[in-house]
């Protein structure tokens, strides 16, 4: 594989309005794609992350207004985390503090947690010799602090050591260093979401998905046949199955449940967020799977006015 790491994360909001305004006003990601979830049509999917829609910067919400909040515990994915400029951590500890901000170390680097509106966990990376890369310029949020697509995640599990195999087997990781409960794995020569980091929590209540919680984990393919052959790793080495391939418009998915129980996805990189929008003009309108196109003034009476 010449492509590893997270492809993107898909969590649950409440309001879209909340959730559109905390994301590209707060954090200052793009909104590149604004669609609708294809098995509920009549709620929003929305995609952010950076100028282009890379895989490795996407977080992506199904805002559902009413959805329960959610509980943390043993089989989910605990936190995000971003990356963003060692210079920039500052910045960010003053633009956050009304968002339950802590700061401690990791690993070597400095972590900025805090919780998105619905009680997402997020956090911030701040990491040396990023600052060049490029960023996505938003009002208040100057190119020098930007966020640069994500860090990586945390997994809470009972054990971890059947998902760790997987990590590494699988998806092009390796076992990178400990701390504590927590085992980090790291795709080389990966930038954009190269670390996974996994937390044994034996003995801990499930969790319960819900209003703040991560739906899904996204890895990376390239394209079909590289995930072809993950999926025939997944069964021949560890017993598990996917889904079919699903078409998901942007890329292409199957879906399976990790030893832990969080529900992972291998999607491709092709053929990308530019496939229906000229990519200076990504997230700007609401753009419909073929087969729902003929419903869609339906849809649009349905879904949440934005502002």
């Amino acid at each position: 594989m010449t492509q590893n790491g997270i492809h993107h994360v898909t969590a649950i909001a409440g309001s879209a309005q909340g959730n559109l305004d905390f994301y590209t006003r707060v954090l200052g990601l793009r909104l590149v794609k604004k669609t609708v979830n294809f098995d509920d049509p009549g709620a929003y999917h929305f995609y952010y992350g950076d100028a282009a829609g890379s895989p490795g910067t996407i977080l992506t919400f199904f805002p559902w207004e009413n959805a329960a909040p959610g509980r943390a515990g043993a089989g989910e994915l605990q936190e995000t985390a971003f990356r963003i400029p060692q210079s920039a951590i500052g910045f960010w500890t003053q633009r956050l503090v009304n968002h339950g901000l802590e700061r401690s170390t990791r690993f070597g680097e400095t972590v900025l947690s805090f919780r998105d509106p619905d009680g997402l966990r997020l956090s911030l990376v701040g990491l040396p010799g990023i600052g060049g890369e490029p960023a996505w310029e938003s009002e208040g949020i100057p190119a020098e602090a930007a966020i640069r697509g994500f860090h990586g995640v945390t997994l809470m599990l009972d054990r971890t050591e059947n998902t760790g195999a997987i990590l590494s087997d699988v998806f092009g990781f390796a076992e990178a260093g400990r701390e504590g409960d927590t085992t980090r794995y790291r795709a080389e020569g990966t930038a954009l979401g190269g670390i996974v980091d996994l937390r044994a929590v034996g003995g801990f209540l499930p969790a319960r998905m819900g209003r703040g919680s991560v739906h899904h984990l996204a890895f990376r393919a390239a394209d079909d046949a590289a995930q072809a052959e993950m999926v025939r790793k997944l069964a021949d080495n560890h017993g598990l199955r996917t889904t079919e391939q699903k078409n998901r418009d942007y890329f292409r998915s199957v879906y399976f449940r990790e030893p832990g129980h969080v529900l992972f996805e291998i999607a491709t990189d092709i053929p990308g967020f530019a496939v229906d929008e000229a990519e200076a003009a990504l997230g700007t309108a609401l753009k419909l799977p073929r087969f729902l196109e003929g419903h869609r003034a339906a849809i649009e009476a349905a879904l949440p006015v934005l502002a």
